[in-house]
């Protein structure tokens, strides 16, 4: 079984000793890490900001918006509901939007951490399959004696030097696919605070005109009776 199974494996997979497999393993859940990732930021679409735009469009032109739902990008969800509590005092209006706004982006943030630890990790896994394979060709060398044959060390080497360059081989991507998610939740925050910080200024603006208009409509049937 064992040998038919490394007949199979590549030659330089099976020379490379057990630190090939923890790092292919590595491989392997950073794939799956970064495809969960993609299929969540399409379905999300975190930078998306249609349906908030919207609404704040509409709110500065000083229209009463029908919003619906909370629906859409985390932006468009937060800030519609948001909306929908603006009638909250104000410091617990803005608890529950910083609230609902880190739910959202830890949400987004799950399983980048894995992508964190595989980068850091697999280079020093390498490195650390490279240091025993040297080992293990100067041992070698050292068995051999007098009769030295250069090839020992050289092939020892080269073998020893596999498992660096298959651990920066994952620990490169990795990284990169970690700075692109984070990145991307970056942008959203950001978008995020811009809607908020926007959406804060009309509800004030809103509730200090709402007593302006109760007052004239209140004083609007006097000055009818009086005219009477």
């Amino acid at each position: 079984m064992t040998s038919s199974l490394q007949f199979q494996l590549p030659d330089w997979f099976v020379s490379g000793g057990p630190t090939m497999w923890i790092l292919g393993l590595m491989s392997v859940v950073a794939l799956a890490t970064l495809i969960s990732k993609i299929l969540q930021f399409s379905r999300l679409r975190p930078l998306g900001t249609k349906r908030a735009d919207a609404l704040l469009e509409s709110l500065e032109r000083g229209e009463s918006p029908e919003v619906g739902e909370a629906q859409g990008s985390p932006v468009d969800k937060v800030l519609i509901t948001a909306w929908h509590n603006r009638d909250l005092d104000e410091q617990s209006w803005e608890e529950d939007c910083l609230r609902r706004g880190r739910e959202t982006l830890e949400e987004m943030r799950g399983g980048l951490r894995v992508l964190e630890v595989i980068s850091a990790l697999a280079p020093l896994l390498g490195l650390l399959g490279t240091v025993f394979g040297m080992i293990g060709a100067f041992q070698a060398l050292e068995q051999a004696g007098s009769q030295v044959d250069p090839s020992i060390l050289s092939g020892g080497i080269w073998e020893a030097l596999l498992t660096t360059a298959a651990g920066l081989s994952v620990a490169i991507p990795a990284l990169a696919a970690f700075h692109w998610a984070d990145r991307t939740i970056e942008l959203c925050r950001e978008k995020l605070q811009d809607r908020l910080a926007r959406l804060k200024v009309q509800v004030r603006r809103r509730q200090a005109a709402k007593p302006v208009r109760e007052e004239q409509q209140a004083a609007t049937p006097r000055r009818v009776v009086h005219a009477s």
